[in-house]
Order: C-alpha cells, then sequence, then structure tokens
C-alpha cells in the first residue's frame, strides 16, 4: 500500500467518522426536543405548542434519516464501493437512527 492509499483509506474512515458524528448528533437532538415537548406538557404548557414540537421532531427525524443514507450512499460511492452504493438505501435496515 503506498501513501496515496494510505490517504484515501484515512479519507475514507475520516468520512466515516463523519457520519457516524452526525448520526449522534441528530439523536441526541431529537430526544431533546422530544424531552423538551413532554417538559412542557407535564407542566402543562399550551398543548398546541407541544403537538407541533412532537409532529416536527418526527419530520426533522424522517428528514435526518434520508439526508443520512444519502450521506452513506456517497461514502461507499467515495469509497469504490459503487455496487455497495446502488440508490434505494431506504429499503435497508440502517436507514433508521
Amino acid at each position: 500500500m503506498d501513501e496515496q492509499d494510505l490517504g484515501v483509506d484515512k479519507m475514507s474512515i475520516d468520512l466515516k467518522q463523519h457520519v457516524q458524528t452526525l448520526t449522534e448528533h441528530m439523536e441526541n437532538f431529537h430526544q431533546a426536543l422530544e424531552t423538551k415537548a413532554r417538559e412542557i406538557e407535564i407542566s402543562g404548557g399550551d398543548q398546541e405548542i407541544v403537538g407541533k414540537l412532537i409532529m416536527g421532531t418526527d419530520a426533522m427525524k424522517d428528514s435526518a434519516n434520508i439526508y443520512l443514507s444519502w450521506a452513506r450512499h456517497y461514502v461507499k460511492l467515495s469509497d469504490g464501493g459503487a455496487s455497495e452504493a446502488d440508490e434505494g438505501e431506504e429499503d435497508s435496515a440502517d436507514f433508521q437512527f
């Protein structure tokens, strides 16, 4: 393995780590927002706001899953895995975080 190959391998690892970090941050954000909505609900706050927060959290989670699916697709593609990076990954088990 030459220096250039080591650079490509490191870049692939870096990209995978970035996707993992994104996944963790998105999970944490959604959990925090859901927790905040429940706190508002328990404290007797505006139920309309609670409903909007819950619906917004669900919509953002769906969007995040699509974003992460495409991120994984492009990481696989950049790693030379064209056959593994076929479109339609949204049916795969890793689509949901």
